[in-house]
């Protein structure tokens, strides 16, 4: 986001920069570059009463952040849009998440603080290093960052960039989550942002969570939440009788 030499200053824009990147600087807003990270919540405000504001011509990787940060905006290389996919919270009609499988969702980053893919990277390569069998999901706009999906690495020319938040989807067999659950503690201590860590599981036929039951003898608290298919979606899968 850029701002034209018609900003008077009045600073009414500023509150809308989820990430701290605007300031007053000599009567002018000024924009942080590396702080920003091309949402364009500011704009989207329309509360600049002299339309200093507006988006320039941007290159990647600032194009892929855009594209993260910017719920309005589609990824050109997976089609979706947003930070993760939909398909986790709606595995009725997917299946993507079968019994005896672990699928997690860990949200890099928040509005405020964000997180330098760096950090992202780090997480990731616990993850595949836990000896735990890592599953990336292949729609989720992460997996197109990545040199190495085998070991976590990401692409080292975009390391230092940040974004407003990132979601790392991949699914595991739910007998690792011990190493899964460790290796996210270990990196809790080595990033400089915060995490919040999502679990997908099916429910038994006697309507039991084992994952449930089994994060909690692990000393995790989850707080559970349900997502019904009402009907209105049909499956997506071929292999109906196992799901």
């Amino acid at each position: 986001m850029k701002v034209k030499d018609d900003c008077i200053g009045c600073g009414k824009c500023v509150p809308y920069c989820p990430m701290g990147a605007m300031e007053l600087v000599q009567g002018k807003v000024d924009i942080v570059q590396d702080q920003c990270v091309e949402c364009g919540n500011c704009l989207r405000a329309k509360v600049c009463p002299t339309d200093a504001l507006y988006l320039p011509e941007i290159q990647w990787p600032r194009t892929f952040m855009r594209e993260l940060s910017d719920p309005s905006i589609r990824h050109t290389t997976c089609g979706g849009s947003g930070r993760g996919t939909a398909e986790m919270k709606s595995n009725d009609v997917t299946g993507r998440f079968r019994q005896g499988e672990l699928g997690l969702g860990i949200e890099v980053g928040r509005p405020g603080t964000g997180t330098l893919i760096r950090d992202v990277e780090k997480i990731a390569m616990l993850l595949c290093a836990s000896g735990a069998p890592v599953h990336f999901e292949e729609d989720n706009p992460i997996v197109h960052i990545m040199a190495d999906r085998k070991t976590g690495k990401f692409k080292e020319e975009i390391l230092d960039f940040r974004l407003l938040s990132i979601i790392i989807e991949f699914k595991t067999d739910a007998r690792y989550m011990p190493e899964i659950m460790k290796a996210l503690e270990e990196a809790g201590k080595v990033i400089d942002t915060l995490f919040s860590v999502s679990m997908i599981t099916r429910a038994e036929a006697d309507e039991s969570l084992p994952n449930v039951e089994q994060a909690l003898k692990l000393g995790y608290q989850p707080s559970i939440n349900a997502k019904v298919n009402v009907g209105l979606g049909r499956p997506k899968y071929e292999d109906r009788e196992a799901v």
